[in-house]
């Protein structure tokens, strides 16, 4: 557990949530919205400003970023924060013991079964909505089901209102409508969604591009809608702009950390006692070193090959597609290149994601991406080498699966890096996302990465490590 210091840009965020009763934070992520807002929380409950405080989060967040978060640092060991996830009888029995804790996670997908639950014994007067995106849909009359159900509180139960996102309007300024709400019930950009797409919003008859003789109406925004509605908003909302506060030689990197479901946990133990067991009885060399390490890196990724082949494989979870998942979705509409390693990584991509494409070596693949029409762009690391530039595409990279080569590694980043986009004009941060699997081979590979050791030094230290604790009482 380590001391939490906050960041040059962190005392900005609270100080204007603790001043603003119902906001909005629109920051990236990496930029320690949660930290940040545990802070709030803290202040909030030791004045006795909050009693009982929700986190709406999409699942992976709510379940395992949001209660980690709390046990990361020493000041917030305090918070005890509980998820409402699982089964109705696990959510059920979380809410058994709401007297006996102070804050409480959930997904957005369970909202309407706990509004149903609760029914007028509504209990929280804090809400932070992370991800607040998925309240764009909410409409006085009609609109989403999760977010209307979510309105009978919000103004008459919940005294503070927190809306978290890095991109408040993936799809345009529409977006904002119903996030805003919440915040205000429809005081700044009207009270009903039909008064806000009247007052900024309009339409345009259109040529039909393939039959000029066909017309269609297009939804546009009036010239004056974008300054008039930030400055509507700007005494509850707060943006922050990742070129004021980091520098751009260097590339944003965040990590995001994903635990082995239990039987997933039970196959990779069996696979790692093998592995090192390998590793002890052979001289460790190298190459061989890592190829012994392959099925616990598919594992750890999420899928194994099977009967000896590379064409076999099967599943075992998809906590690392679930972690992509909430990338791409805080990503808004940005392109995403994804770093994979394993054939089946590629195949349960495409089916998690039909809209991605997969780097190949027709030079019309590299165009669709530099012209950004293609949303994901899945990459092996060896085919990504010198000599193909990506900059033009997008500035977010992720590293969905792992493996050692140090130079495949530096070669994917440096397409996108911070070097090639100033190079093309592009004045914007490069970020980088890291999905590993805690306590797995994934940690050996990344710490290879960063400190430049051979892999027989790390697989010399893991093997160590791994007897020390096999023998602890």
């Amino acid at each position: 557990m380590k001391w939490w210091t906050p960041r040059p840009y962190q005392p900005i965020m609270t100080a204007f949530m603790l001043r603003v009763r119902r906001c909005c934070l629109f920051v990236p992520m990496g930029f320690g919205k949660t930290s940040a807002v545990l802070l709030v929380i803290q202040a909030l409950l030791l004045a006795g400003m909050a009693r009982k405080i929700l986190v709406l989060a999409p699942l992976r967040v709510a379940r395992t970023t949001w209660p980690e978060e709390s046990r990361k640092w020493t000041q917030f060991v305090d918070i005890t924060i509980r998820p409402i996830i699982g089964s109705a009888a696990d959510r059920k029995a979380v809410l058994a013991e709401i007297r006996q804790h102070d804050v409480f996670t959930i997904n957005y997908d369970n909202l309407i079964w706990l509004m149903e639950l609760l029914g007028d014994k509504w209990p929280f007067d804090v809400v932070i909505a992370d991800e607040s995106t998925r309240l764009k849909s909410f409409r006085t009359k009609q609109g989403g089901k999760r977010a209307q159900a979510l309105s009978t509180v919000a103004h008459k139960r919940v005294r503070r209102w927190i809306n978290l996102t890095g991109t408040p309007v993936p799809n345009g300024l529409q977006d904002l409508w119903g996030q805003m709400w919440f915040i205000d019930e429809g005081t700044r950009l009207g009270r009903t969604y039909s008064a806000f797409e009247e007052r900024w919003f309009g339409f345009q008859r259109k040529k039909d591009a393939v039959n000029p003789s066909k017309f269609y109406v297009k939804r546009i925004v009036f010239p004056h809608a974008e300054a008039e509605i930030h400055e509507l908003l700007k005494d509850v909302c707060l943006t922050l702009d990742p070129k004021d506060w980091f520098d751009l030689e260097e590339p944003i990197v965040n990590t995001l950390y994903i635990d082995l479901p239990p039987q997933a946990r039970v196959h990779y133990r069996e696979m790692e006692k093998q592995m090192f067991t390998v590793l002890e009885e052979n001289e460790i060399e190298a190459f061989g070193a890592a190829a012994k390490t392959i099925k616990c890196l598919q594992l750890a990724s999420g899928a194994a090959y099977i009967n000896g082949s590379n064409e076999e494989w099967v599943e075992v979870h998809d906590e690392k597609i679930q972690a992509l998942e909430s990338i791409v979705e805080e990503a808004a509409g940005a392109p995403v290149l994804v770093a994979y390693h394993f054939r089946s990584d590629l195949a349960r991509l495409h089916r998690a994601f039909p809209s991605a494409r997969r780097l190949d070596a027709n030079p019309d693949t590299i165009r669709a991406w530099n012209a950004g029409e293609i949303p994901i762009l899945l990459a092996h690391p060896a085919s990504a080498g010198h000599g193909i530039s990506l900059q033009d595409g997008g500035n977010i990279l992720v590293f969905f699966s792992w493996w050692w080569a140090l130079e495949e590694h530096q070669q994917i980043i440096e397409r996108i890096g911070p070097v090639r986009q100033k190079q093309s004009g592009h004045d914007r941060p490069v970020f980088i996302y890291n999905i590993v699997a805690r306590d797995t081979v994934d940690e050996l590979v990344v710490e290879r990465l960063q400190s430049k050791k051979s892999v027989q030094d790390v697989l010399l230290k893991a093997l160590k490590n791994y007897h020390e604790t096999e023998v602890q009482p």
